[in-house]
C-alpha cells in the first residue's frame, strides 16, 4: 500500500477540527452511515444551529459531503479527501459509534426530518 503524504499544515487543520469531541464523534458516525442534521440533534442533544455549525466546519474543510434528498440534506464522510486515511486510522483507536444510531433507530428517531 502506498503511503499518502499530507502537508503538515493540512494535518494540523484536520487534527484541530477533529480535536473537538462533537466533530470527532460526528465523523465516527458518518464513517458507517450518512446522517442528517436532525439525527445529530437527537444524538448530541444540541440545538440545530450548533450542529449545523460543526457540520459547516467539517464541510468547509472538505472532510464531509452533503447531498440533498428532497428538502433534507444528508452528510457523509468524504472518502476522496487526502486526509481520509488519517481519519480512518484515528477512528480505529476509538469506540465504534454505531450504538448511537442504533439507539436512535430503536426510538424511531432515525431520519426524523419531518
Amino acid at each position: 500500500m502506498e503511503k499518502t503524504v499530507i502537508e503538515v499544515e493540512q494535518v494540523a487543520n484536520v487534527l484541530k477540527l477533529l480535536g473537538d469531541k462533537t466533530r470527532l464523534t460526528m465523523v465516527g458516525l458518518l464513517e458507517s452511515s450518512e446522517c442528517c442534521v436532525c439525527e445529530f440533534v437527537e444524538v448530541f442533544q444540541m440545538s440545530q444551529p450548533s450542529i449545523s455549525q460543526h457540520l459547516r466546519k467539517l464541510r468547509d474543510a472538505g472532510l464531509v459531503r452533503e447531498k440533498r434528498k428532497g428538502q433534507w440534506i444528508f452528510y457523509s464522510i468524504n472518502q476522496q479527501h487526502i486526509a481520509y486515511p488519517l481519519i480512518q486510522d484515528l477512528l480505529k483507536h476509538m469506540p465504534d459509534q454505531n450504538e448511537k444510531l442504533e439507539a436512535l433507530e430503536a426510538e424511531g428517531l432515525r431520519i426524523s426530518c419531518d
